[in-house]
């Protein structure tokens, strides 16, 4: 495609019929595809000039429309943006479209990496336009825009990044893309006012593969099961919680989903494929059964693993959650929703149309299936009345005599009036969500031209209605005197030579609203550590997890042990059950450094008013796998965190850019290195997609990343591989011997290599020293020698005398430990003097 465009005659480049011809022509000859009447309609308007609000069905080739839009603005010299609500789709769709156009004509921008960011083609997250769009207006190097998954221009927290393009960017050709729009009306006349084009819809309902719908009274493995002999596999299986999902996944292990060829099938397709302890076993053993496993808290490499089988034909069912895996890429045939009613953080309530479409809609793969089926399960209470109805049979006494059941009390029921509703109905219409905050203002001013005319037309012409635009013209009058009384922003006397009535007197760092917009504070905290203080490089890296987001599952979990733990201390102490909750309610996780980060923000925040959006949120995650010397295994273990391996793994990749990222090269230290190298590693060991693409992205001569041809092509590199890492590794296992010993956890020791007991043989250093140290001079490196060559390690332990004279001693097996992605042990042994 970048050749057709740049072998282009002379003056065709805007012409409607070369372009339908072209792309035409492309599609047949290297996509292999001919075009639907819907897509043909699409590209018939936007090679004509128009804007296009693309309404059509899943799996109705939009896609291919936005490919038809990028060539067109290419031809004409224009720049064209694909935007979509997530990194990993921006991320997907970037390498898909260097496949198509060349990587020299593509770039991606987002949060976490610019890749070749002056291109022709940008694709980035529907904030990093509209912060562009708030930034520059209409003289923004915008020419087309593709706005993908646009219904969540409803989002309630990021709803305002799908308006502002639309009232900032005129000078643009918009592409409206979603399956789920309903009436549309509005945003034709809108967009025909804003940008002086004609607005055509293209909303035919007709499905490249139509669908059947079915309510269904059967109980869910009868129902599944004859899905799966009238072939009518793979299903995809929708619970509205990860918790469901696996449950159910493990409940159909006890009938036969897959035949016996067709698990050997899977198992000669698995080969080597490594799966780690925890949730990794659960997995290994559904997948051999046939069945998948998919939703966010997984592991990437788990969920593509899932993915890979359903596309090669080897799993018929997976269970998942009603996001489908947001952007998963699997033939699914049929859709059975286990229920019509989902929580969705305040209350239970049914389904909304567009919600019930939404996940219809994958039912069905164009390329794979001639139909599609959606099947959705009664409540449990109507599934039990139809069998007892079904066993009284046509006797009308027994009838008479059957005893229905009703749904518990408080459960928001659904029946097959909700479900034909659901498929009859036409998704709501859209809802503006607009917003004023700090960092929009902060954009606006920093546009060249009168701020406060360009404010004026941003809080008046949006799609609020008249009073909530009235409340955001309150707001934002009250968030500018704060940034002007604060100093941050100063008013002029009269337009400077850029037409500015106002300017910013700060430097703003590139998309300080996505990337860690705490960076600054915790550049500014760094100030406040001392650097001669034994914890230095851990304080360090309090600081910077601070800044990122929560992993709430893995925060609660350790309140829950903070909690349970104190609960236990305070019985011993004879506390009273009404004192013990009131104080239960003032323990939370871990916070260190809490005492000085929090008035030092408050501090911050006087000079700085536009973070008063964000809050500093200390807590110890990477600290506390430092402190008790935990493998990634361990802290799942310790906290039952199986289902949110992934959530966790992302918030440790996270932690780890940061503070590659952060910590200027003035305030780092060896030890705080050796903590990146050894945290990178970890999570590379673990599932090194998350690592290897930003690894990529970030490197200016990154091109599309071929998927790899088999399952064992996605091994981690040897953990061995990288020296300085593995030393910290060694280290941390050592002391984690340390640290099990020094608490008398003897059974979770391994054993010692002459068969002697653990507790026997340090009882003599208890007798003399009392206890051994677990503080930071024990971890300390002057305590562990390794030597790397022979594989032997060495951690004194730490006496209050300083005596130093104990020591474990151990062999690591390199090999073992490679094919682990871990430390593993050859041999272990205590010695004294």
């Amino acid at each position: 495609m970048g050749e057709l465009v740049d072998d282009r005659p002379y003056g065709v480049g805007e012409d409607p019929d070369w372009l339908f011809d072209t792309f035409g022509r492309w599609c047949a000859d290297h996509a292999g595809v001919n075009l639907y009447p819907a897509q043909e309609e699409a590209l018939l308007e936007l090679f004509s000039g128009a804007n296009v609000i693309l309404a059509t069905p899943t799996g109705s080739g939009k896609s291919l429309v936005a490919i038809g839009a990028h060539f067109a603005a290419a031809a004409g010299e224009r720049r064209s943006w694909y935007t979509a609500p997530i990194k990993a789709l921006v991320s997907e769709k970037f390498f898909a479209l260097c496949e198509v156009f060349g990587a020299d004509k593509v770039g991606m921008v987002t949060g976490d990496a610019a890749v070749n960011p002056d291109a022709p083609i940008i694709c980035a997250t529907a904030e990093i336009l509209a912060n562009l769009a708030l930034r520059a207006g209409r003289d923004a190097d915008v020419g087309v825009v593709v706005m993908d998954e646009f219904h969540y221009y409803a989002e309630p927290d990021r709803g305002w990044a799908w308006q502002v393009p639309l009232i900032e960017l005129p000078q643009a050709q918009f592409l409206l893309m979603s399956a789920t729009l309903g009436d549309v009306t509005f945003f034709e006349r809108d967009l025909t006012r804003r940008t002086g084009r004609p607005t055509a819809t293209v909303s035919h309902t007709d499905r490249p593969v139509p669908l059947t719908f079915d309510y269904s009274t059967a109980p869910i493995t009868e129902k599944l099961t004859e899905l799966v002999t009238t072939r009518q596999a793979p299903v995809y299986v929708v619970h509205f919680t990860q918790a469901a999902a696996l449950a159910q996944a493990q409940a159909l292990t006890s009938i036969n989903v897959a035949s016996r060829a067709q698990k050997d099938a899977i198992a000669t397709a698995l080969g080597g494929f490594r799966f780690s302890a925890g949730f990794g076993h659960t997995l290994s053993r559904l997948v051999r059964h046939g069945i998948g496993v998919h939703h966010a808290g997984m592991l990437p490499r788990y969920r593509r693993l899932v993915e890979k089988l359903a596309q090669d034909g080897l799993l018929q069912v997976i269970c998942g959650t009603d996001t489908l895996g947001v952007g998963i890429n699997v033939p699914i045939r049929t859709v059975l929703l286990t229920g019509l009613t989902k929580y969705d953080g305040t209350r239970t309530r049914q389904l909304r149309a567009r919600e019930f479409h939404q996940i219809a809609g994958r039912a069905g793969r164009a390329g794979f299936d001639s139909t599609g089926s959606v099947v959705v399960q009664a409540p449990e209470h109507e599934i039990e009345n139809a069998r007892l109805v079904a066993k009284a049979g046509d006797d009308p006494r027994k009838l008479r005599r059957v005893q229905r059941k009703k749904a518990p009390e408080g459960f928001v029921s659904w029946s097959e009036q909700t479900f034909d509703r659901l498929v009859s109905a036409q998704p709501e219409q859209l809802v503006s969500r607009f917003t004023v905050t700090n960092s929009m203002l902060l954009n606006v001013i920093a546009r060249p031209g009168n701020c406060f005319d360009a404010t004026r037309h941003l809080l008046t012409d949006n799609h609020e209605p008249r009073p909530a635009q009235r409340r955001h013209i309150l707001r934002a009058v009250t968030l500018y005197r704060a940034l002007r009384d604060a100093g941050v922003v100063e008013q002029l006397p009269g337009p400077d030579a850029q037409g500015r009535w106002a300017r910013l007197t700060v430097d703003l760092q590139r998309d300080f609203a996505l990337d860690q917009p705490l960076a600054p504070f915790a550049l500014a905290a760094f100030e406040l550590l001392d650097p001669a203080d034994p914890g230095y490089a851990l304080d360090l890296l309090s600081v910077v997890e601070s800044i990122l987001d929560d992993p709430r599952a893995l925060l609660l979990a350790q309140r829950h042990a903070a909690r349970g733990a104190a609960i236990a201390t305070m019985k011993a102490d004879g506390i009273e059950y009404d004192e013990r909750m009131e104080l239960l309610e003032q323990i939370s996780w871990p916070r260190p450094l809490a005492e000085l980060l929090d008035p030092a923000y408050q501090t911050y925040l006087r000079g700085h008013p536009w973070l008063s959006e964000f809050t500093p949120s200390p807590k110890s995650v990477v600290r506390e796998m430092i402190e008790r010397a935990m493998t990634f295994a361990d802290l799942i273990a310790t906290y039952q965190l199986a289902r949110s391996e992934g959530v966790v793994l992302r918030y440790l990749a996270d932690a780890y850019r940061a503070l590659r990222r952060t910590v200027p090269d003035a305030a780092r230290t060896e030890e705080l290195d050796d903590i990146t190298e050894w945290l990178g590693e970890l999570v590379r060991q673990v599932d090194s997609s998350l690592l290897d693409e930003w690894s990529r992205l970030v490197d200016p001569t990154a091109t599309a990343v071929a998927e790899p041809v088999s399952f064992a092509d996605t091994a981690p590199r040897p953990v061995t591989a990288n020296p300085r890492a593995f030393r910290v590794m060694v280290r941390n296992a050592m002391f984690r011997l340390v640290d099990l010993a020094a608490r008398g956890r003897w059974d979770e020791l391994p054993e010692l290599t002459d068969g002697a007991r653990w507790s026997e043989e340090l009882e003599p250093f208890f007798a003399e020293y009392g206890e051994i140290g677990t503080g930071p001079a024990a971890r300390g490196p002057q305590l562990f020698d390794f030597d790397a060559a022979a594989g032997h390690a060495r951690q004194v332990l730490d006496d209050p005398a300083d005596d130093h004279g104990w020591s474990i001693d151990a062999v690591i097996d390199r090999t073992a430990s490679d094919a682990a992605g871990d430390v593993v042990f050859a041999g272990l042994s205590v010695r004294a003097g």
